[in-house]
């Protein structure tokens, strides 16, 4: 038996509220609990990147980059962690290496200590640069392996792109389970593995979704996992992490201990729990309905997505259909893990297919470059009569689809001109443009 203590990253101000809050914390917010978070003793703090971005530009009418700002001001002994969607960064296209390197420079230089770099289809190409850019910032770079269900997808197939992170130069190794899909002895295997063969430190990021998360926590410590996320309470289970209350008792006077304090814990889960009942949001659960994820495998966040797709086309009721169509979709695709942007790639055809009433009539400009592989190589082959169907006579890339763009970053300067007073915000302009346009329009009124 191994002896060591477990670290526990934070997720609360990230993953936490995008999951069950739909990423509507202000920083506001989170400013008054920020020293008590810094004081707990935590790994790292995950406090931005990936929706985050998007959403205070789109809808909290704030600069993202002003907030990760404002958070390092306060936090001073704990690393600040984002996650980072490989080549397409936060938005949802690949940039050019040009952006890719601005993006990340920028981050470090900001506050950002651990950046985690993942691919939707874990094609590690596509996390090459941000890999590299991060480390000659000065970032500790995380590669994450996004954790799926399929004929492909076996322990060998994880440790192999666990490999090739390793040898990206990642500074260490996270397991990215995002459907709450990874099972405790799964995960014990895959940690034992993964340390075995990169001898880096392994990261293990599970959403409660399924109600398995706890279980496979335990498992992968006993396995030596070096760092397990989680969420406060308030903010914890259902499509969240677990909490980290649970799983500080549950590894108390064990060779595992992590040493942090519950009280200091509830203070602030009290903080969040006031905050959550002012907004009314609902605490995270696991129902029936969550559970069926076993068998169609779609993350609770596509099924919102699926489930508000649904209601406009006043097709709700088809929804049973889509949830069966989806694994049909993903299998024909060459099984790409659902997650941003392949959930909602896969998701939209197959209400196309279900809608339609007959199977890849209408196709999207996604699916065809998903097909032609501009967002990489799936994990296996595409079903040839869907790839005739989509393509036609188009070839298949097989660089990596990033060789083919050109720079970016002067012509964005150009774009944005005299509205950008930054470099970071030229950079928020090349990820969003309309909606980066609008909040500086908006902010040269004030």
């Amino acid at each position: 038996m191994q002896h060591h203590r477990v670290k526990i990253t934070d997720t609360t101000l990230r993953d936490g509220h995008q999951c069950l809050w739909a990423t509507r914390m202000r920083t506001e917010d989170m400013l008054p609990i920020l020293e008590k978070l810094d004081q707990i003793g935590y790994h790292s703090l995950e406090a931005w990147g990936d929706a985050t971005f998007d959403v205070c530009l789109r809808y909290l009418d704030e600069d993202p980059w002003e907030r990760l700002r404002s958070i390092k001001k306060i936090v001073k002994n704990t690393p600040l962690q984002m996650l980072l969607r490989g080549q397409s960064l936060v938005g949802y296209a690949h940039y050019p290496d040009d952006v890719v390197e601005a993006f990340v420079s920028k981050a470090v230089e900001n506050g950002i200590n651990i950046i985690r770099i993942f691919d939707a289809l874990n094609d590690i190409r596509n996390m090459e640069s941000a890999i590299k850019y991060t480390k000659t910032a000065g970032g500790h770079a995380q590669g994450a392996v996004c954790y799926t269900v399929s004929p492909v997808h076996t322990v060998e197939h994880y440790v192999q792109a666990a490999e090739m992170i390793a040898e990206a130069g990642a500074d260490s190794i996270a397991i990215k389970d995002m459907a709450g899909l990874l099972t405790p002895y799964k995960a014990h295997q895959m940690v034992k593995t993964f340390k075995e063969k990169t001898g880096l430190p392994v990261h293990l990021h599970c959403h409660f979704i399924s109600g398995m998360a706890i279980g496979t926590y335990i498992k992968a410590v006993e396995a030596g996992v070096d760092v397990i996320d989680t969420a406060s309470a308030p903010l914890a289970f259902g499509a969240s992490q677990p909490a980290v209350e649970l799983m500080v008792k549950m590894l108390e006077n064990t060779p595992y201990a992590t040493g942090l304090s519950l009280s200091a814990l509830f203070e602030i889960a009290a903080y969040f729990e006031k905050l959550r009942q002012e907004r009314g949001f609902e605490l995270g659960a696991t129902r029936f309905s969550d559970m069926r994820v076993f068998n169609h495998q779609v993350p609770g966040g596509m099924i919102t997505n699926l489930t508000s797709q649904l209601e406009e086309q006043k097709a709700l009721h088809r929804l049973d259909e889509v949830l069966q169509e989806i694994p049909r979709v993903r299998e024909e695709l060459g099984y790409p893990p659902l997650v941003t942007p392949t959930s909602q790639i896969v998701g939209i055809q197959a209400v196309f297919n279900v809608l339609t009433g007959e199977r890849y009539k209408l196709i999207s400009g996604e699916i065809k470059a998903y097909v032609q592989g501009l967002y990489g190589k799936p994990p296996a082959k595409i079903d040839p009569a869907v790839l005739k169907t989509v393509l036609g006579d188009k070839e298949v890339i097989t660089c990596r689809p990033a060789d083919l763009l050109e720079p970016k970053m002067d012509l964005f300067r150009e774009e944005i001109k005299d509205l950008a007073n930054s470099e970071e915000d030229v950079i928020s302009y090349a990820m969003f443009p309309q909606v980066a346009e609008k909040f500086f329009q908006a902010r040269a009124q004030k």
